[in-house]
């Protein structure tokens, strides 16, 4: 039996932590979580996503750019996020409607694809 999602993980090159923290942790305010030392050598960085985490893990070889693979992030007030990103100049894609919910995606600083929905 399935019991939930424990985490998700995506990928940013090789070397581009700095990048990434300013991103993820500074842009999005989305909290470190300390990675355990036995995982630390292998690059990249951990974060706190409300009852979940997202392993930023480092990967070089591939187009982010080309996939549709993507995490999306549910938030209460879609507006401010997008103003936040439109802030930092990131280009926001309209999403296809879904009922129920308002959306938009983005990409970040290293391609991969990012969703940010609210419920309506």
């Amino acid at each position: 039996m399935i019991l939930g999602l424990h985490h998700a993980q995506i990928t940013i090159p090789k070397g581009a932590e700095k990048e990434g923290r300013n991103f993820y942790c500074g842009i999005l305010g989305l909290p470190e979580k300390e990675k355990p030392e036995t995982l630390k050598g292998r690059g990249g960085f951990w974060l706190k996503v409300g009852d979940r985490d997202v392993h930023i893990g480092t990967e070089d070889g591939f187009d982010r750019l080309k996939t549709k693979a993507h995490l999306a992030y549910q938030v209460e007030d879609i507006l401010y996020w997008r103003n936040v990103l439109e802030q930092n100049e990131i280009q926001i894609i309209e999403g296809v409607p879904i009922p129920g919910f308002d959306r938009f995606e983005f990409r970040d600083p290293f391609g991969n694809r990012v969703e940010i929905i609210q419920e309506m």
